[in-house]
């Protein structure tokens, strides 16, 4: 038996708030079924503040802060827009670690945003929240830049997508093991959450 998997997102827009937790939930029973998972509500800033070093141990602080002490981790996700996840990763990664060398923690960039996960799953979201049974996987997902325009192009329901509502909602259900295989940002966040898990696993009585 080990302890629960503790984790808090810091996350930058408002439909992640709702979408991370749930995502992050079915990442740890995928690749633990067995292992109990408490995913703290997320911390919310602007992405202009979580790419500037100089801010990142605000964020990280009232991250660490929900743990109250718990053996878990912090889980840093934004979009990657027009940056280079590469680059950028790294090098948040390390200003993140310099705060709280003792944490547990990751930093993963959606490549280019958080829908493209969505796009690298496309035909497990056919008849959901308005999209046609007949959606395909476009080429190259992480490379449409505009996701969510993507996905509003191809709505059959006459209705505005919203990342407050959809996003959650999509998260709930597109099909991991596909966004795995089509997205390289996806599959890090994948052996993140994997590494995360692992780090904080420990045996109790």
């Amino acid at each position: 038996m080990t302890t629960t998997f503790e984790v808090v997102a810091v996350v930058e827009g408002h439909g992640e708030v709702s979408a991370v937790p749930e995502l992050l939930r079915r990442l740890a029973a995928a690749i633990d079924p067995n292992r109990a998972v408490h995913v703290h509500q997320p911390v919310r800033g602007p992405r202009s503040k979580l790419v500037r070093p100089e801010d990142a141990s605000r964020y990280l602080e009232l991250a660490v802060r929900k743990l109250d002490g718990a053996r878990g981790a912090v889980l840093v996700l934004f979009d990657a827009d027009d940056d280079c996840a590469a680059t950028l990763g790294p090098k948040m990664l390390t200003a993140y670690c310099n705060v709280r060398r003792e944490v547990s923690l990751s930093v993963v960039l959606a490549v280019a945003e958080f829908e493209s996960w969505f796009l690298a799953s496309a035909e497990s979201l056919r008849g959901r929240r308005g999209l046609p049974d007949d959606l395909v996987l476009p080429p190259q997902p992480e490379g449409i830049r505009n996701a969510k325009g993507w996905l509003q192009q191809r709505r059959i329901d006459g209705l505005a997508y919203s990342s407050t509502t959809d996003q959650p909602a999509l998260a709930a259900v597109f099909d991991l093991e596909l966004a795995r295989r089509n997205s390289p940002s996806f599959d890090k966040l994948w052996r993140d959450v994997a590494r995360l898990m692992a780090e904080t696993a420990e045996p109790v009585d």
